[in-house]
């Protein structure tokens, strides 16, 4: 094995950063700190969907300097991206896409803040299958990072040794550093473009996780006057315990299974009513934007 060479290998991380750099930008969010976004193609950028509001203004700082106005074009909490659309024309070219990524691969995290470039390098933690998010959204690869990025850094691309695309840094339950995969990316931004916004699946059923009773499951606990689960027959009190003979095992686990290809969708639920169990079947709503 040749020497390792610590000096080559930093400049080689800080030209990565560099080239990087001019299809990043930053802004200001609703939460009173700085996130990064950065250059999809065509114009668009992406960030953190957590980190931006509709309705709100948002002004982005180029790697430049120049500040320029941008519109959100959509936002899809159940992958936590959001798209935005600047006012006027941004000449950046878009990252390159990054092959497979194993543990231990060198992973870059790029972001923003006023016109000054932030790098920080690390390795790829984890990779793992696809997943669904707590928000019902399927992930193409659970990539998690060894990485020790600040909040300036929400939002911005995650790249490898070769300063390709693997994601877009994200933080997780106690700040944990995960990337969503640039194929989950790309799908968001497709339906986004097209829609502004991503159907998610609704029941119309406020439910509170129940843990005794021989149950474990998802009590309903109100009902939306004009939701599907009032019009197939669920009633208060009902226990939801299955999901097409899978076991639902409290709110979050039926909430996961309520994702964007979960709309219209027909399933059976297992329901225990005043001690029987019964099978409702039901058509999946889509939720109301408001």
């Amino acid at each position: 094995m040749s020497e390792f060479n610590l000096a080559a290998f930093s400049e080689a991380v800080a030209n990565i950063a560099a080239s990087a750099a001019p299809a990043t930008a930053s802004f200001a969010t609703h939460h009173h700190r700085t996130a990064t976004a950065f250059h999809w193609s065509e114009g668009y950028f992406v960030t953190a969907e957590e980190a931006v509001e509709a309705g709100e203004e948002i002004e982005l700082v180029l790697a430049s300097g120049e500040k320029v106005k941008a519109e959100l074009v959509g936002r899809d909490p159940s992958t936590g991206v959001a798209v935005l659309k600047p006012t006027t024309a941004v000449n950046a070219a878009p990252l390159a896409r990054a092959d497979a990524v194993r543990p231990g691969h060198v992973a870059i995290a790029i972001g923003s803040s006023q016109g000054s470039s932030l790098a920080v390098s690390g390795s790829v933690g984890e990779v793992g299958p696809a997943w669904r998010s707590m928000r019902g959204g399927t992930i193409d690869r659970r990539i998690n990072l060894a990485v020790g990025a600040g909040g300036r850094f929400e939002g911005g691309p995650v790249l490898d040794a070769k300063g390709a695309l693997i994601g877009m840094l994200l933080f997780g339950p106690r700040h944990k550093a995960l990337v969503m995969p640039y194929e989950t990316i790309e799908r968001a931004v497709a339906t986004l473009r097209e829609k502004g916004h991503v159907a998610r699946g609704y029941l119309g059923a406020g439910l509170h996780p129940v843990r005794d009773q021989g149950a474990d499951g998802a009590m309903v606990v109100s009902l939306d006057d004009e939701g599907p689960a009032k019009a197939a027959g669920l009633s208060l009190g009902d226990i939801i315990v299955a999901w097409n003979g899978e076991t639902v095992r409290g709110p979050r686990d039926l909430i996961r299974r309520l994702g964007p290809d979960s709309a219209g969708a027909s399933v059976t639920l297992g329901v225990i009513r005043a001690g029987e169990q019964r099978e409702m079947a039901l058509t999946i709503g889509e939720k109301p934007l408001s």
